[in-house]
């Protein structure tokens, strides 16, 4: 198969995937279980589609997961989740030891799997999907607290399942102590925590400091540093996927050069990202294989959900019940241990221990496969039902107002940048004498620095920089008026838009 055809075959995908992302939104699934179903018809059940190379879809989905992590960081406000973390690392890390416990013990009493097995099944599962969290519970009216819980948790639980994952799938040594286990972990954790702080904080200084000639660069290198602290604390023996995350929300909070297009940037390379996945996912799966894995994934999903994940959380509930401040409530425990959502994570790391050799290992996955899918489908389109019932959504909570391309375009209305260079006529023209139509206004002036809302009386001034809002309507005759103004001054509606 030729390139070009190659190209094409990839195109039409991600706009099937792009279209189907509609779908998704109406009924409440997340986008996921599309782009799996388009991989299964991909594969060698579909198209024919041949892809067995565990060790590559365990690479591509592990660089897939950090710029999807990446995102989640850029995108997730420092004040929204303040309150929720300390909870959120104790269900990170706490709540993933009981939930990889209950869970093996569990398999291992009902289905005789061995305890290397069911330890790596329990590891596997125990990490929430930041995709699947972020796709559903962002649409969902939860108090702050609540929703600041899981999306915090789905973007810390990543690392230790990895960590234990990988320790697990180590064929060559014996299956490690706890001791052990916790030991590497707490300086995994440790590396990397410091890799993403340092990333964070010494790039977004960087990026304020040196200006770059164009402004589609800065998203390049927000990203580009979210890879330096994913790769470097990789290189250093540390979570990688820590590392990202934190490098990115301190990236995300600070006040960053092109900060809208940049977290749009992310936005939309964490989606590709997605669809890519996810689709090399469902290619990877062998359909034939899956229905003989229905009835166990059926018996270990109940058991996840109904024992592991609540016990998880009411362990962690335990943990951080410091003050009362800190108490969560029944209610508020049992929408957290439904709303675990699997996802990607789970998959992707079935591959590792697949990739490794593992004796089992391909049956892991098909049985990872078939949970996701299946509660999924039960978990995402349940959860607006079960926080009306639970009574924990919080639909008269006014949302935080975030001034970006998008809402505008909703509004049918365009944000307009001005910058007045030296010579231009617009030097020493007052608000009023631009006669902007009534569709349009000057609503602020940034001058040496500072900030001010004009009056149709101020005096702009060479460098001033202004923001204008018009209507989609009004844009090209707003335009054609200021470029007027700047070639001619106040007299420029005698010369026309050329000043001639």
């Amino acid at each position: 198969m030729n390139l070009d055809l190659w190209l094409l075959l990839a195109s039409i995908v991600v706009i099937a995937a792009i279209a189907s992302v509609r779908v998704a939104h109406r009924t409440g699934l997340p986008s996921l279980l599309i782009y799996l179903a388009i991989g299964l018809l991909l594969g060698e059940a579909g198209l024919g589609l041949q892809f067995e190379n565990a060790k590559v879809a365990q690479q591509i989905g592990l660089a897939a997961l950090a710029v999807i992590l990446a995102e989640g960081g850029l995108t997730t406000s420092w004040e929204h989740v303040r309150r929720a973390v300390p909870p959120a690392v104790v269900l990170a890390t706490v709540g993933v030891a009981v939930s990889i416990v209950a869970l093996a013990a569990a398999v291992h009493w009902l289905l005789g799997m061995d305890w290397r097995t069911a330890l790596l099944l329990g590891a596997v599962l125990a990490s929430t999907d930041a995709a699947a969290v972020f796709s559903v519970l962002r649409r969902l009216p939860l108090p702050e607290r609540l929703s600041g819980i899981l999306e915090a948790e789905s973007g810390f639980n990543d690392a230790p399942t990895v960590i234990v994952v990988v320790m697990l799938s180590q064929i060559s040594t014996p299956m490690p102590s706890v001791g052990h286990v916790v030991l590497d972990a707490v300086f995994e954790l440790a590396i990397g925590s410091a890799v993403g702080l340092a990333v964070g904080p010494l790039g977004g200084y960087a990026l304020r400091r040196v200006a770059l000639p164009a402004s589609g660069l800065y998203p390049i290198a927000v990203l580009a540093l979210a890879f330096v602290a994913y790769s470097g604390a990789t290189l250093l023996h540390g979570s990688g996927f820590l590392a990202v995350y934190l490098a990115t929300l301190v990236l995300g909070n600070m006040r960053l050069p092109h900060r809208v297009p940049t977290r749009g940037f992310a936005e939309g390379a964490a989606w590709l990202a997605q669809i890519g996945l996810f689709v090399m996912l469902g290619v990877l799966a062998s359909p034939f294989e899956l229905p003989q894995m229905v009835v166990p994934g059926l018996i270990i999903g109940l058991v996840l959900l109904l024992f592991a994940r609540p016990l998880s959380v009411v362990v962690s509930a335990l943990a951080v019940r410091v003050t009362r401040t800190d108490r969560l409530s029944w209610r508020e425990q049992a929408f957290l241990s439904w709303a675990g959502l699997r996802g990607a994570v789970p998959i992707v790391l079935a591959t590792i221990p697949w990739a490794a050799g593992i004796t089992g290992a391909k049956g892991v996955f098909n049985e990872v496969f078939v949970i996701v899918i299946v509660f999924t489908m039960v978990q995402g389109p349940t959860l607006p039902f079960l926080a009306r019932v639970l009574q924990v959504s919080a639909p008269a909570e006014a949302r935080d107002l975030g001034v970006e391309a998008a809402p505008l375009e909703e509004l049918n209305a365009d944000l307009l940048q001005v910058s007045i260079p030296q010579g231009s006529g617009l030097h020493g023209v007052e608000i009023f004498e631009l006669r902007l139509p009534s569709d349009a206004a000057v609503t602020m002036v940034v001058r040496e620095g500072r900030s001010f809302v004009p009056e149709g009386t101020t005096r702009l001034r060479a460098e001033d920089q202004l923001l204008v809002v018009t209507t989609a309507a009004c844009r090209k005759v707003v335009e054609r008026r200021l470029r007027a103004v700047s070639r001619r001054g106040k007299l420029a509606g005698w010369y026309g838009e050329r000043g001639e």
